[in-house]
């Protein structure tokens, strides 16, 4: 049976946040990270839908809001996977703290921008093969 106070709606969505938020601070891999985010934007449709039954004079605007943020979270989800999947075919790794190892090792990055370093096709000199 669900409950008939706001609080017990608040309070769970507040340990979601907080779940969050610890997730997002504390993990280790990039997956780990993502769900965190999952979990704080589960907190928020879910403030959304508590104020909508118990507050909102139009009954469809809670629940509108919570559409957007779950398809926000899908999107969000969708975007986060491919470029797990990009950093992992890139490093073979998809620890941040190893990423953040291999960055600092990376040519030019103080006398260029790191990027274009990364990026920039190799010269060869007119004696390689495949000049």
């Amino acid at each position: 049976m669900l409950s008939q106070d706001l609080k017990t709606y608040l309070v769970v969505a507040a340990f979601l946040l907080i779940i969050g938020v610890y997730g997002v601070v504390q993990r280790r891999s990039f997956i780990g990270m993502l769900i965190s985010a999952e979990l704080i934007l589960t907190g928020a449709g879910l403030n959304f839908m508590a104020f909508n039954r118990f507050m909102a004079p139009l009954p469809a605007v809670g629940q509108v809001f919570t559409l957007i943020i779950m398809g926000i979270a899908a999107a969000e989800t969708a975007i986060g996977v491919s470029f797990i999947l990009a950093v992992y075919r890139q490093f073979k790794t998809i620890d941040p703290i190893q990423l953040n190892e291999i960055q600092e090792l990376v040519p030019g990055k103080d006398g260029g921008d790191a990027e274009d370093a990364v990026l920039a096709p190799r010269r060869r000199a007119p004696g390689d093969p495949g000049a």
